[in-house]
């Protein structure tokens, strides 16, 4: 029998098809298995219309066969077949679906739709076969026909005997080529796990025959070999049933199913939203964060499917990167998928649902926060230096979504506050929201710059991740109050009468000053008296927007060789005894004025955990004054 040509002209179109559209060969099952479904689905609607046609469930479902030995894969439904004339029009033009036609001239309703938009899906199957054979018996007909193809060359169709209506669609799988394997889709566990992967949520059963080995009955110790038949997809996912049927249980159960995480997931969100987009989701904030959270390799988003087909294993576009570490899936009929159904058009519908999703997680957060505080806490251990950078990068357009979710430890708590709370507990004469910036709570607790806010009383937040500092500028405002770090220059406290005399003693030992600046050189950018040390005789502040925790974390990322510095200011208790003896070295022996700046300054280097720059001189001059 002749070959007849495919009306879409030339064999280039069917590689396209073929080769471009679809990145993973393993797609073909999906496109099989959702045209069967559709296929299932005409007879569905015929039902509602013609009541000379029952739709009996258990009479329809699809079938996945292999035969491995004659490199065979055959996928069979029960539903509405095709005659002539719709193997022709449906498999002989490329491109042109049926499924969208029949979509096209009834209403769809009670919840089931067409997957089969586009008409390129069942030519995902030459990918893997070198032959593709269609055996068809359509509703309403007593002739059954044969479509066979080996790809662009042509196809023919002739009579063929098929005693139910229904499609068989089969395939001579191809043989291994090069670093093309081929047998993998020969094999029923592979099988399995594709169907798994992307239709376990087809509305009809998917079955397979499945074999394996068992005790034998009435045996302890010897097994036995069997073939049977079994369903291998859920059909009703967890996400189309009412949450009132759902218990915790189930919501954990499916977190593991799918592989979110080894962990149990500290909350889940069940959404069923309708009216201009209609989707389905159910999201999950895990416990513990994964191991290769902040690896390059990490990849976030959501499943996405579409009316319950999966199309996308990862739909980045769904989470904003502050939420990345939010698992779970969704499920709408209103996307509009591209050709491949493999990715979306970046439309409307999607931005819709990511800006609910978004408000949706921020919520729960929040609801978290004031009625689970010790769960907040639990995920914030994990997941608050994703929020934190969150509020920092995009130059802090996200600060408003986020400030509320941000927590700190507490100089007066002794455990992690919120922004609010802070602000809730400040005296009326205190300015700013003060912070100290260090490696540890311990470290912090021991720096002397802290000294004078904590005897006003003020709470101090203590920032021990290296975003923190970065997080907070880029806020700069809470509730209009701003932020000030211990170590800045104006700590915006008015001095005790009793240190009005702090004053004039700067003004008296202004020499002494100029002359430890000029001893440090460009090290330091001045010398002062300190208004905020009380015990400690020396310490480092800073002017200006870079501080000195910031020198430290931006000097030590990968690559940068700027050598950042922060504006550094000496600060020198002039009530501490160490101070008399830069006096008299001053007035009686310049070299050991020297000595003594240079110890202080390494000191002061030492408190803030920078590097001391000649630790050798720094010995030599301590064994000095031993001597």
């Amino acid at each position: 029998m002749p070959k007849k040509q495919f009306k879409a002209e030339s064999k280039r179109l069917l590689d396209l098809m073929i080769n471009s559209i679809y990145t993973h060969k393993e797609i073909f099952l999906r496109e099989l298995i959702s045209n069967a479904s559709d296929a299932i689905d005409k007879i569905y609607y015929r039902a509602l219309t013609d009541d000379s046609l029952s739709f009996n469930r258990d009479e329809y479902y699809i079938r996945v066969a292999v035969d491995k030995e004659n490199r065979v894969l055959k996928i069979s439904d029960t539903g509405i077949g095709m005659n002539r004339q719709e193997l022709e029009d449906n498999l002989g033009v490329i491109a042109n679906s049926g499924s969208l036609a029949f979509k096209n001239e009834n209403e769809v309703k009670d919840g089931y739709d067409i997957i089969g938009q586009f008409g390129v899906g069942f030519y995902s199957a030459f990918m893997v076969s070198d032959t593709v054979t269609v055996i068809t018996k359509a509703l309403d007909s007593d002739e059954a026909y044969k479509w066979e193809s080996q790809g662009a060359d042509g196809y023919t169709v002739k009579p063929y005997e098929r005693d139910s209506v229904g499609t068989d669609v089969i395939l001579k799988i191809k043989e291994n080529s090069g670093e093309e394997n081929f047998d993998e889709f020969l094999e029923e566990y592979k099988l399995r796990s594709i169907i798994k992967k992307y239709s376990d949520f087809i509305r009809y059963p998917i079955k397979m025959d499945i074999t394996g080995s068992r005790l034998k009955e009435g045996s302890d110790n010897e097994y036995e070999e069997y073939k049977e038949e079994q369903t291998v997809n859920s059909m009703v996912p967890i996400w189309k049933k009412n949450r009132n049927e759902l218990a915790q249980e189930d919501y954990d159960n499916f977190y593991s199913e799918k592989h979110y995480g080894f962990d149990k997931p500290i909350k889940h969100i069940h959404i069923s939203a309708e009216g201009a987009v209609t989707y389905k989701a159910i999201l999950f904030i895990p416990e513990k964060m994964p191991f290769d959270f902040y690896a390059k390799e990490y990849e976030k988003g959501l499943e996405l499917y579409a009316n319950g087909v999966l199309i996308m294993n990862k739909c980045a576009e769904l989470l904003p990167d502050y939420f990345s570490f939010v698992k779970g899936m969704v499920d709408s009929e209103d996307l509009s998928l591209n050709i491949s159904r493999e990715m979306l058009q970046h439309d409307r519908q999607l931005k819709f649902i990511a800006k609910n999703i978004k408000t949706k997680i921020k919520n729960e957060l929040e609801s978290l926060l004031q009625n689970e505080r010790d769960k907040y806490e639990e995920f914030y251990k994990s997941f608050g230096r994703q929020l934190k950078y969150g509020a920092y990068s995009d130059f802090g357009s996200n600060k408003e979504v986020l400030q509320d979710l941000l927590m700190f430890y507490s100089s007066k708590e002794k455990k992690m506050v919120t922004l609010g709370e802070y602000v809730s507990r400040m005296p009326e004469e205190q300015k700013y929201i003060y912070y100290a910036s260090g490696e540890s709570i311990d470290r912090i607790d021991k720096m002397p710059q802290t000294e004078l806010v904590s005897d006003k009383g003020y709470e101090i937040f203590y920032f021990t991740d290296d975003v923190d500092e970065f997080a907070i500028k880029m806020i700069g405002t809470y509730q209009e109050k701003e932020f000030k770090s211990v170590s800045s220059g104006d700590l915006g406290i008015e001095p005790e009468k009793s240190e009005n005399s702090q004053d004039s003693d700067e003004k008296d030992k202004q020499e002494l000053f100029e002359q430890m600046k000029a001893i440090l050189s460009d090290k330091v950018k001045d010398v002062r008296a300190s208004k905020r040390l009380k015990n400690h005789p020396v310490c480092l502040a800073n002017e200006g927007e870079l501080t000195i925790e910031m020198e430290k974390v931006l000097n030590s990322m990968p690559y940068n060789d700027q050598n950042i510095k922060a504006d550094k200011i000496l600060e020198i208790n002039v009530n501490h005894d160490v101070f008399k003896a830069l006096q008299e070295a001053y007035e009686q022996d310049k070299d050991k004025l020297q000595m003594y700046t240079d110890l202080l300054y390494n000191q002061a280097l030492l408190i803030e955990g920078l590097p001391i720059e000649d630790p050798v001189e720094f010995t030599n001059n301590i064994c000095k004054m031993m001597r």
